[in-house]
């Protein structure tokens, strides 16, 4: 089997007992399943969930505590707990792993975007397991992955994964509920996710003790085959059940095929994470000349500027209908941009004292969401 580059997403359902606490027996279920990827010469990153489960009882609560404080409580004495049982285990097999807490903002701010990159391949380089979390003990609502599967799709997008398994309580997706109608066919196989099929799978969790429902998996399985990642979500018992899922055999649905590609990093931080200042209108000989020629944008094209922003600010750029053309970094200020718009570029450049007239360039900018999200 050709190596891959893995991440291996597993939910609080994956891991939790009858009561909602951590498994011990499950755990290592799937750790002894991952250190057989490994062995098989495949790289592995774990987005793991279970920092709740394995701490709430620790601290005396009687059942999952439902408020954010419990739960940020409970998950700053679990995560310790959850880390130390898999890298026990690890250990005892010669894998060192590593843990890594990640918020949104770590996502948003471009240079912490590119030190979690860093670190990550670093990492991989070394042989070193990332076990990654979301820092649910500092997160707030506002800047939260919504749960671990988004998580798991964006980080399986930044490093260049081959493959996104998602570990869950149900064998895949189901034309209808199973639970409810036990002939339900399953979709073995999806090109794609579509907006149809969102709309009728149910959003909530399929699970009492975790936080992403079948909806959430689907709209993460999306997002990473935007990014270039196929992906898989399912269940399977066993050590070899990780490498029966590489080799097709897997209990659940695999989306995507082999011909996906990869939305560089610089374009996934644009696409998904960046912070938009302000907006300009183009004419339609600029659009044309990015939607069709792959061009940069030039001061000629611009007609209007909304917003203070400053150079190096990310701005969306709309067309003369308010139809969003996409976004990207900004090479002048718009105090600058209201000097020099409709301009020529060499009267552009000799008005700002620029060596180059760009406004946006080719490699900084996305069209739409879509460039990198379908």
């Amino acid at each position: 089997m050709e190596k891959k580059r893995v991440v291996v997403k597993i939910g609080s359902s994956s891991l939790t007992n009858s009561f909602g606490g951590l498994s011990e027996g499950k755990l290592a279920e799937h750790t002894r399943a991952i250190i057989q990827l490994i062995k098989k010469g495949h790289e592995v990153l774990l987005v793991s969930s279970g920092a709740v489960a394995a701490g709430f009882c620790e601290i005396g609560y009687p059942v999952r505590p439902v408020t954010v404080s419990g739960k940020q409580a409970a998950a700053a004495v679990g995560q310790g707990r959850l880390v130390q049982s898999y890298t026990k285990i690890f250990k005892e097999h010669g894998i060192v792993s590593a843990q890594l807490l990640l918020t949104k903002n770590d996502f948003i701010q471009k240079e912490q975007y590119n030190n979690a990159y860093g670190v990550l391949i670093e990492l991989i380089k070394r042989s070193v397991l990332p076990i990654i979390n979301e820092n649910d003990s500092v997160s707030i609502e506002e800047l939260t992955f919504g749960d671990n599967d988004m998580l798991s799709a964006l980080v399986s997008g930044l490093v260049h994964a081959d493959f996104l398994i998602i570990l869950t309580d149900i064998n895949g997706l189901y034309k209808e509920d199973p639970r409810i109608n036990p002939l339900a066919e399953r979709y073995d196989f999806l090109p794609k996710i579509t907006e149809d099929l969102l709309h009728q799978t149910q959003s909530t969790s399929g699970s009492k003790f975790g936080t992403g429902g079948m909806k959430s998996k689907l709209l993460a399985a999306q997002t990473a085959l935007a990014l270039g990642v196929n992906g898989f979500i399912g269940t399977g018992s066993g050590q070899d059940k990780l490498l029966d899922i590489l080799d097709g055999k897997g209990n659940g649905t695999y989306i995507g095929n082999s011909s996906a590609h990869m939305v560089k990093k610089t374009k996934q931080w644009l696409a998904l994470h960046s912070q938009v200042k302000g907006k300009i209108i183009i004419d339609d000989g600029a659009v044309y000349a990015i939607e069709m020629g792959g061009k940069s944008l030039l001061p000629a094209g611009i007609e209007q500027i909304y917003g203070a922003f400053d150079a190096g600010n990310i701005i969306e750029v709309f067309n003369l209908k308010g139809e969003i053309i996409g976004k990207g970094q900004t090479n002048y200020s718009s105090d600058e941009l209201n000097n020099i718009k409709g301009m020529e570029s060499r009267a552009a450049m000799q008005k700002t004292g620029r060596s180059k007239p760009e406004v946006i360039h080719r490699d900084h900018f996305v069209q739409t969401i879509n460039e990198a999200i379908t």
